[in-house]
């Protein structure tokens, strides 16, 4: 660890990692609008699910929408449904909830 100097911030986190002031910014940031990001991402998907046509490239969205669901804060249950019946408009309609 190197000795916090004059204008060098010794920020701490996790794991004992040093971050300058500015990097503590930008992981903080990135946790205050990942709600955001994961909605726009889910968003995409859906948009990516409604134009697919190849099925190999569906599975795929799919997989990718069940893993971003409940980290976007979805009903565990809800969600299960919509990626088993792979329904879009579904999956649209809960990014819209969502994101109000």
């Amino acid at each position: 660890m190197r000795p916090a100097g004059p204008g060098r911030h010794n920020l701490r986190m996790s794991k004992g990692r040093d971050y300058s002031k500015y990097q503590h910014g930008v992981i903080r940031r990135f946790y205050e609008h990942r709600d955001t990001t994961l909605l726009h991402r889910l968003g995409e998907l859906a948009s990516d699910l409604a134009l697919a046509t190849d099925e190999a490239k569906a599975a795929a969205l799919w997989k990718r929408v069940a893993e971003t669901l409940p980290k976007a804060g979805a009903n565990p249950a809800r969600a299960s449904k919509i990626v088993e019946s792979r329904d879009v408009a579904a999956l649209a309609a809960l990014v819209g909830e969502l994101s109000r």
